[in-house]
């Protein structure tokens, strides 16, 4: 097995900014390797990876395998206390230099910083686990009694995982983390290039806690460029991992799926895409579209239209005299800023400007308002438009009745925002039929219940390792 892999750049090259690495626990510094963000060509440095120390040993046992969930639950939630921008260095430090790697601009990382406080909480944390199975299993051997009276005993032994980032929030370093430590697992953190900074902070501020709890002596956070077979394919083997837990877009998913195999999975939270549906009751008076137009245009924004659960189609159920005075109204909302949207975005890609220009010429049933410069744009059209709207962009489309909008929906729809709130219950299972994993009020979609399933899942259930020891 190789030890190191060392690349460094020879000759002159612009400063770049320096990223660090956790091994084991224990901060790893250096600029051996040189890398380009993915979203805005910014240069930066890692370490050389060290692939001995990233793979334990089987014959290891986990460091959490025997530590009570509730001491690992009260580690974490001691560590998000201490996630507090006005006085966690780390967090900081992590907050500017995202703000250069990532898409998405200060004020909105600073607030979802600021969320990972209540992600990380005891009671939201116990509420997780319980949702995906009794917590007994996590702290030891359950016994079970078939119909047979033959009893067997189970448990959710700790798993061995590689979690293959999403860089859209900072939220996402924190959820992984909690989640890797809630099944006590020994964890890989494959960095994101838009974010190779938060993981490394929440892991440095467990250590200004404890630098040998069990909790932080599980974790790894690294950074490689994806598709890096020499790494890859040494890591991705059933004899040091158990699985990998895969975000990412089709190409991320496509390149970790060719190493799996027996022993070797992969819990996949695919590329998705969301919707709204408004009903007819959305025009039913001028405060009433004012309402729904400000609800839409908050889920169509959210995180600047980076993340899966940021709509893109609205269904709208009404008249095309209704429908165009609300795209008229969402248009103007669009460009307003909020908590986790900006006023203005980059600029839409100007092949996508190109086929907007030549949909308006044609004048079959297509309208626009807004501009593409980034502050909202708002087409309406008959059928979907067969882009992917992105930049604070919105397809209205009309239709009959919201159940004829049903046919659109497929495996790839993760959230549905609904208008009224009181149809969400005569769609919610035509949506699942159709493949939809998630239903909301309008203007939710960037809001969660705590301990719901993720993409159709209870994620904790797919990560441990289910064994059982039967008496048959």
């Amino acid at each position: 097995m190789s030890t190191v892999l060392d690349r460094p750049e020879t000759g002159e090259a612009p400063a770049a900014i320096r990223a660090s690495h956790i091994v084991q626990g224990r901060l790893v510094e250096g600029d051996a390797v040189r890398h380009t963000s993915r979203d805005l060509g910014i240069d930066f440095t890692t370490p050389a990876i060290e692939l001995d120390a990233l793979v334990p040993p089987r014959s290891q046992p986990a460091p959490m395998a025997d530590v009570p969930l509730a001491e690992v639950i009260a580690f974490l939630a001691a560590t998000g206390d201490r996630l507090n921008l006005d006085s966690n260095p780390h967090l900081q430090q992590a907050v500017e230099l995202t703000a250069a790697t990532n898409v998405l601009p200060m004020h909105i990382l600073r607030n979802l910083v600021d969320d990972a406080r209540a992600y990380l909480t005891k009671d939201s944390l116990f509420r997780i686990v319980e949702a995906n199975f009794d917590p007994a299993y996590l702290d030891g051997w359950v016994e079970q009694v078939d119909n047979l009276g033959q009893k067997s005993h189970v448990r959710a032994y700790p798993p061995r995982l590689i979690h293959m980032m999403a860089g859209n929030s900072p939220m996402a370093a924190v959820a992984s983390i909690a989640q890797g430590a809630l099944v006590k697992a020994v964890n890989l953190f494959k960095m994101p290039s838009s974010d190779p900074f938060t993981t490394v902070a929440v892991l440095r501020t467990m250590a200004d806690i404890d630098p040998d709890h069990p909790v932080l002596r599980s974790m790894s956070a690294v950074y490689w460029r994806g598709g890096d077979a020499s790494i890859e394919r040494t890591l991705y083997r059933p004899q040091w991992f158990d699985k990998v837990v895969a975000w990412g877009g089709g190409s991320a998913i496509d390149n970790v799926a060719k190493y799996v195999g027996p022993g070797f999975q992969m819990v996949s939270f695919d590329p998705k895409s969301s919707i709204s549906m408004i009903g007819a009751e959305s025009f039913a008076d001028e405060a009433t579209m004012d309402e729904v137009a400000e609800r839409a245009a908050i889920d169509v924004s959210v995180l600047d239209q980076e993340a899966c659960l940021s709509s893109r189609f609205i269904f709208a159920e009404g008249n095309i005299e209704q429908i165009d005075a609300f795209c008229g109204k969402l248009a103007r909302r669009l460009g307003v800023e909020r908590a986790y949207s900006s006023a203005k975005v980059a600029p839409l890609p100007m092949e996508v400007r190109e086929e907007i220009e030549v949909m308006q010429v044609m004048d079959n049933g297509y309208r626009v308002w807004g501009s593409p410069n980034g502050t909202g744009l708002v087409i309406r059209s008959n059928e979907p438009v067969e882009f992917h709207p992105t930049n604070k962009t919105a397809n209205v489309v009309q239709v009959p009745s919201l159940s004829e909008a049903l046919r659109y929906v497929n495996v790839a729809t993760q959230t549905v925002g609904v208008y009224p709130d009181a149809r969400k219950a005569e769609l919610r299972d035509g949506l699942a039929a159709g493949g939809a994993q998630r239903v909301v009020r309008l203007g939710s979609a960037g809001k969660y219940c705590v301990g719901a399933p993720h993409d159709a899942m209870y994620p904790l259930h797919r990560f441990v390792h289910w064994m059982v020891d039967e008496e048959a």
